[in-house]
């Protein structure tokens, strides 16, 4: 087997499996289990299709930056159950899933998947470092279209896309970014501050959707050179488009800072080599399996990570 690290983008998937999974599935005290049972079953699932030899569970640790935030204020400002002076805003998160959070961790360090995150920034910057020093072909696991940017045939960056659910998991290579949105991986952030994103609070730029800004990358290649070309009154563009262009200057001079993915992060060394559980812990899985009813799914994660 050919080595491959797979990277979690953790929250992603555990609010899939939060809202995929019947919340009828319970602990004897009433606490739901789905989310714990939906994401062990998508690991189990994630493994044993597509081998990977290293994963990492990659995480949340400031879900909404504040260094983001003041760039755009509106950056996923409608997520926010309760704004905190010091430390991270609080996400609007079902009481059912904060409850099942901290087993998550538990459950995911008993079976040796390292758990890594970083302050003041999102799962989405850790998964962006990780990749970009990786000297293995990486698998990126998301909900999130925004790492799409990551993609990179040429160093085997590629997503396995979730947003469809499990039973159609969907690839992304340079040529899927490219037949769906007419744009280079490279060009993704870009075109997404351009586009916005309602999901994340990103206006974008009024009266330019999808097509306008594709066409505007595929002529003049990015952000730097669709601004130049505006400013210019360069051929290829027309007035109406320069004046939207204009008009959104200011949301253009920070919206690339709040899009990319973070690079660059100084993260801790882990071993995020696939291992047989060992025993103790094997059977600490156990008894919480028993515990928290988490029926077949512990077993199931475990044979695949054999």
């Amino acid at each position: 087997m050919a080595d491959r690290l797979m990277l979690l983008d953790t929250a992603s998937l555990y609010f899939r499996a939060f809202y995929g999974v019947p919340d009828s599935l319970k602990r004897d005290d009433g606490t739901p289990v789905n989310a714990v049972r939906g994401l062990l079953d998508m690991i189990a699932r994630l493994v044993t299709d597509f081998e990977p030899s290293q994963l990492i569970a990659c995480w949340d640790d400031d879900w909404r930056p504040a260094w983001r935030v003041a760039l755009i204020p509106s950056y996923k400002g409608h997520r926010v159950e309760r704004e905190v002076a010091a430390g991270p805003d609080v996400e609007q998160t079902p009481a059912g899933l904060v409850a099942q959070i901290p087993l998550i961790r538990e459950v995911l360090g008993l079976l040796g998947i390292p758990i890594i995150g970083a302050a003041e920034h999102e799962a989405d910057d850790v998964i962006g470092t990780l990749a970009t020093e990786a000297s293995v072909p990486v698998d990126v696991v998301t909900g999130d279209r925004d790492l799409f940017q990551l993609v990179d045939d040429a160093t085997g960056v590629r997503v396995i896309y979730t947003a469809r659910g499990m039973s159609k998991l969907e690839l992304v290579t340079d040529a899927t970014v490219v037949g769906k949105y007419g744009v280079l991986p490279s060009q993704y952030a870009d075109f997404a501050a351009m586009r916005g994103d309602t999901s994340d609070g990103l206006p974008g730029v009024a009266g330019i959707g999808e097509k306008t800004a594709a066409g505007l990358l595929q002529a003049f290649v990015d952000l730097d050179g669709i601004r130049e070309a505006a400013a210019s009154g360069a051929a290829g563009m027309s007035a109406g488009v320069r004046a939207k262009l204009t008009a959104a200057s200011a949301y253009l001079d920070v919206a690339p800072r709040v899009v990319e993915v973070v690079r660059t992060l100084e993260l801790p060394a882990v071993d995020a080599t696939l291992t047989p559980v060992a025993d103790a812990d094997r059977a600490r899985l156990e008894h919480l399996a028993s515990d928290w009813n988490l029926g077949g799914s512990v077993g199931r994660v475990l044979t695949a990570l054999a």
